[in-house]
C-alpha cells in the first residue's frame, strides 16, 4: 500500500498491487485493475518510486529490532 494525495489534498492509500498504468494527463491518473481511474497529485515518476519503495519494503521482510539478523546456532556438543 502506498499513500498518495488526491487533488483535494486529502491522503489516499492505494494498494500498489492492483496499478495498471500511471498516466501524466496533465494531471496524474491511475488505471487499478477493474477499471478504476484516479487523479493525484503526485508526478507519475513520485508514483512509481513509491511502489518501488514499497516492494523493496516487503521483499526485505518484517524490520528486526537493532537491525541484527539471527544467525543459526551450531548444536551443543555432548
Amino acid at each position: 500500500m502506498i499513500v498518495l494525495t488526491r487533488l483535494d489534498g486529502k491522503p489516499l492509500v492505494v494498494n500498489a498491487d492492483r496499478i495498471l498504468t500511471v498516466e501524466a494527463t496533465p494531471d496524474t491518473v491511475l488505471l487499478l485493475e477493474g477499471g478504476l481511474h484516479l487523479m493525484v497529485r503526485e508526478p507519475p515518476d513520485e508514483v512509481v518510486e513509491r511502489v518501488v519503495a514499497f516492494r523493496r519494503r516487503i521483499a526485505a521482510g518484517p524490520a528486526r529490532p537493532g537491525g541484527l539478523v539471527a544467525l543459526p546456532r551450531p548444536a551443543p556438543e555432548e
